[in-house]
């Protein structure tokens, strides 16, 4: 057994799980050698601001850098920028990079999040159809969008209504096509995605629902859109919000357990006991499923808890799910998972400009959601985590499917 100071961690994806992991294995006491890989040209960084204040320039690429280059290297952390991890051999217990090079390890980290669905149409490659994931990808859209005529935004999730609020708050006229007949129909209950079509349809951005797309068309550059029904719009760009699809390709190549997500357990071990997974790409296991989150909080909670568990230490206790979004004056977030069929209990209402919406189920509380009103949320986690029956005195039963 090789001393702890001769032991070598790799850690393949430099995001926000990969970032917190590398800086938690170091600050709790491994001597080994760290490295940390990422095919981007920063050092770990967050992305809900790409989203925003990086979009509209009022932040500056740099204000998302979870720690400089600098601090890394006081960290002892040996960041390779810029090269990818093109294979993973298992049994000689190294990775392949892009440059050549191999680098071996004792343990493994696999935290190479997601990418963006990929829109399926003629006309999807037409210069001006752009994807939000990246710093730069931010950056372009953000020089581009001034120049804008109309932007189109495909997809009416999280993504597409933060680009929608941001890029409208610039003067430019935005519509947003969703296919189903609502918002974030796979996380927000239906009086929910109702008070966010209202609210971009305050703020002069067209929601178009059940809108389905045929195809995007233009001779060098998209200039309008297709759809279904045989209508059109007139855009100058495009930005896609489908969703995102895991990057398992490497786990499910050197033969770990993958579906959707690299499978793990509660520790984030993957189905070989020296390879882990954390953030985006892993699939947990949750209250008697599994899921697979993708958050900013779960990126970072994840990524400190399965480092503990790569040095056999106590993995802190789990948090609820938490979710935000700002739009406009707005700040939206959520705490804990929805249960199918539970009762809706409501504080405030929309007219004032702050309510929360709390979720029941067995008499327990388990989730709430809430638009301008952090403290609902705060104390909502409480209620969560001590697993008491909920008290909804005072609360506005809001009748299903409501």
């Amino acid at each position: 057994m090789p001393s702890p100071a001769a032991l070598q961690y790799v850690i393949v994806g430099g995001g926000q799980a990969g970032g917190w992991a590398a800086k938690t294995l170091r600050e709790s006491g491994f001597e080994g050698r760290i490295v940390l890989i990422t095919d981007e040209p920063h050092p770990p960084y967050e992305r809900p601001p790409l989203s925003k204040g990086v979009l509209t320039a009022l932040k500056e690429p740099e204000s998302c850098y979870l720690w400089s280059r600098d601090r890394l290297r006081v960290l002892g952390i040996d960041f390779e920028e810029s090269v990818t991890c093109e294979s993973i051999d298992r049994q000689g217990r190294r990775v392949a990079l892009s440059d050549g090079r191999r680098i071996g390890y004792d343990r493994l980290l696999l935290a190479t999040g997601s990418r963006a669905r990929r829109l399926q149409c003629p006309g999807a490659q037409l210069s001006g159809v752009q994807y939000l994931r990246t710093i730069q990808d931010s950056v372009d859209l953000g020089r581009r969008m001034l120049a804008d005529q109309r932007l189109l935004v495909i997809g009416g999730g999280w993504i597409g209504l933060e680009v929608a609020a941001s890029v409208s708050s610039k003067g430019v006229p935005v519509t947003i096509v969703e296919a189903s007949d609502r918002l974030c129909g796979r996380s927000l209950p239906l009086s929910l995605s109702r008070y966010f079509l209202d609210l971009h349809g305050s703020h002069g951005v067209e929601v178009r629902l059940n809108a389905k797309l045929r195809s995007l068309e233009g001779a060098d550059r998209v200039e309008r859109a297709v759809f279904q029904d045989g209508t059109s719009l007139a855009v100058s760009s495009v930005v896609v919000g489908i969703g995102a699809e895991p990057n398992t390709d490497l786990a499910a190549a050197c033969g770990l357990q993958v579906g959707n997500g690299i499978v793990v357990d509660e520790h984030g071990r993957t189905s070989d006991p020296d390879v882990f997974a954390a953030g985006d790409v892993a699939n947990q296991p949750f209250g008697g499923a599994r899921l697979r989150f993708e958050s900013w909080k779960n990126a970072q909670d994840n990524g400190i808890s399965v480092a503990k568990a790569m040095l056999d230490l106590d993995m802190p206790k789990k948090d609820s799910p938490w979710f935000w979004s700002d739009q406009y004056d707005v700040n939206f977030q959520m705490v804990g998972v929805v249960p199918e069929g539970s009762a809706v209990y409501q504080k405030g209402s929309a007219a004032t400009g702050s309510f929360a919406q709390y979720f029941v189920s067995e008499n327990r509380l388990e989730a709430v959601a809430a638009i301008n009103s952090p403290k609902d949320v705060r104390d909502g986690k409480r209620a969560i985590a001590s697993g008491q029956p909920f008290d909804t005195t005072g609360l506005l039963a809001l009748a299903p499917g409501s």
